[in-house]
């Protein structure tokens, strides 16, 4: 294996192999909860966390490639090791061997959430077990996708509603990671916090519109029909799909556009939210209905009749993120849309299909990164995710 880059440290050594994380979890006393405090919801259960919202504050997606001489037995022990930092760090605690235990603190909602690409089944010897939708997605219309936020054969997601504890959980996970993975790309997204946000309101994205409307109730049988796996591999039962698109902005042009010609592309007036032909935003759309003129009210070419399911399975869970990753006088700002489904050629691509060819919004926006994971079920303390994939 690679030399291990500097200032890393071997938890195989430090543990003494993955056995005895058991004997060393949770000796160290909880820190108590600041009366504002947003709980961590338990890490440990039938599905994994932070696939559910409401949406905390910031989210990273950290993709990462497993390393040439890495087998199987090597992504265990790693996804053993995870599974105690994710029990830690989502209770306030450090991790074992951690560089800075101080920026460990409970109340900031964490949630850590760990996924497999394409490539992740043909390095661990189970091409067999890979889901028929785990591929790269078919080329879409005004697609410019860059490698460098597209792939990913693991996938890390970790979500809080503070920055620095995310900061620290994507520090400590990366770092244990080094013998056995290195990061291909990192994308981190924000949303309004918990201070400034209207509690169950729905979250806007920097073109100024509510955006994550119709979307499955959490924790609802709905919910886990869209979201949660059924078929397929069994070792997946339980978990689910997702598909990341990085989808870059015009602002400054955008900016530039009245206020009628935005609410006609998009379809949706931009102080509530509403439908075009609704009063507020979770009035469902009337794409039948026409103006004076006999025109359409909400146009054809218009966001919200593009997106809107033309079938109940194109429904899925979208969780977008804004970004900003603007440096010097070149803008770069825009939207991670994080969807969380079941199939994604079943329900994510038909309605892709519609955007590129007919979305008046293409005007402004680019796509230019795509990523699809397999997000496996939760795990049990002592277990990993992924354990039933690996050990089956």
């Amino acid at each position: 294996m690679p030399e291990r880059p500097s200032g890393a440290v071997s938890r195989r050594r430090l543990l003494g192999g993955a056995a005895a994380l058991g004997a060393l979890a949770f000796t160290d006393p909880a820190p108590a909860l600041a009366q504002d405090a947003v709980a961590s919801p338990s890490c440990h259960g039938p599905h994994q966390a932070g696939l559910e919202p409401p949406l905390p504050a910031h989210a990273a997606f950290i993709a990462l490639d497993l390393r040439p001489d890495s087998r199987r037995g090597d992504v265990a022990r790693l996804l053993r090791v995870w599974a105690d930092d994710i029990a830690r760090l989502t209770s306030g605690r450090p991790t074992l061997a951690d560089t800075a235990p101080q920026l460990a603190r409970p109340g900031t909602g964490l949630t850590i959430t760990v996924g497999f690409g394409p490539g992740f089944f043909p390095t661990i010897g189970r091409s067999d077990e890979r889901p028929e939708w785990l591929a790269p997605l078919p080329h879409f219309a005004g697609d410019r996708l860059d490698p460098r936020w597209s792939g990913g054969e693991l996938l890390v997601q970790v979500r809080s509603e503070d920055l620095i504890d995310l900061h620290h959980a994507q520090q400590m996970l990366l770092t244990n990671a080094a013998e056995v993975a290195q990061v291909r790309w990192i994308q981190r997204g924000f949303q309004r916090d918990a201070v400034s946000r209207d509690p169950g309101a729905t979250g806007r994205n920097l073109m100024g519109y509510v955006d994550g409307t119709v979307n499955p109730a959490p924790g609802s049988a709905d919910f886990d029909h869209v979201v949660r796996v059924a078929g397929g591999p069994t070792w997946l039962h339980g978990g689910s799909a997702m598909v990341l698109r990085r989808i870059r902005m015009d602002l400054q042009r955008w900016g530039a556009v009245d206020r009628r010609s935005r609410e006609l592309v998009m379809g949706r007036r931009m102080d509530s939210g509403a439908p075009l032909t609704g009063s507020t935003e979770f009035d469902t759309p009337d794409l039948s209905a026409v103006d004076e003129s006999g025109l359409p009210t909400i146009p054809d070419f218009a966001h919200v009749r593009l997106a809107h399911p033309a079938d109940p399975q194109e429904r899925m869970s979208r969780q977008p993120y804004n970004y900003d990753d603007t440096v010097g006088t070149e803008p770069d700002a825009g939207l991670l849309f994080a969807a969380y489904l079941t199939d994604p050629l079943r329900q994510f691509v038909p309605v892709q299909r519609r955007l590129a060819h007919g979305d008046a919004l293409n005007t402004w926006v680019t796509h230019v990164g795509s990523a699809v994971f397999a997000i496996p079920p939760g795990f049990s303390p002592g277990g990993y995710p992924g354990e039933a994939l690996l050990e089956g």
